[in-house]
């Protein structure tokens, strides 16, 4: 059983894909969140912007599918390159706290837009 979450305050999705999906009423699995504002626009040319404002849209999408950060049991970002890591981290402290859930970093050679420097996406408990 899916069930796709509708978002209110993120841009929509970009192509085939939701920003969330709920499975079996327990988990929702949140789509990579980039650094675009509700307006389309990209939140800045640099990491620390991009990674602000994913996080941003991704805590949007949580809320709406009945979760938030706390709640988040595996995160995984792709970052364009290895030299991000610090910033991310720091971006990453404001928003995320222990216990700290399961994490990736993919170091990867690109992403869908040259401009996109990092994506997130997370995988979360819906409590109740």
């Amino acid at each position: 059983m899916r069930k796709a979450v509708e978002v209110s305050g993120v841009g929509p999705p970009l192509g085939s894909y939701s920003h969330a999906i709920v499975s079996a009423g327990s988990l929702v699995h949140v789509s990579g969140q980039i650094g675009l504002r509700p307006d389309g626009e990209l939140a800045g040319e640099d990491v620390e912007a991009q990674a602000r404002q994913a996080f941003r849209n991704l805590e949007a999408v949580l809320r709406s599918a009945g979760s938030g950060f706390d709640s988040v049991v595996k995160l995984t970002a792709y970052l364009t390159e290895a030299g991000q890591v610090a910033e991310l981290a720091r971006v990453r402290a404001e928003f995320i706290s222990e216990p700290f859930p399961a994490s990736t970093v993919v170091v990867v050679s690109a992403l869908l837009d040259p401009a996109w420097l990092l994506e997130i996406e997370a995988v979360a408990a819906v409590p109740g």
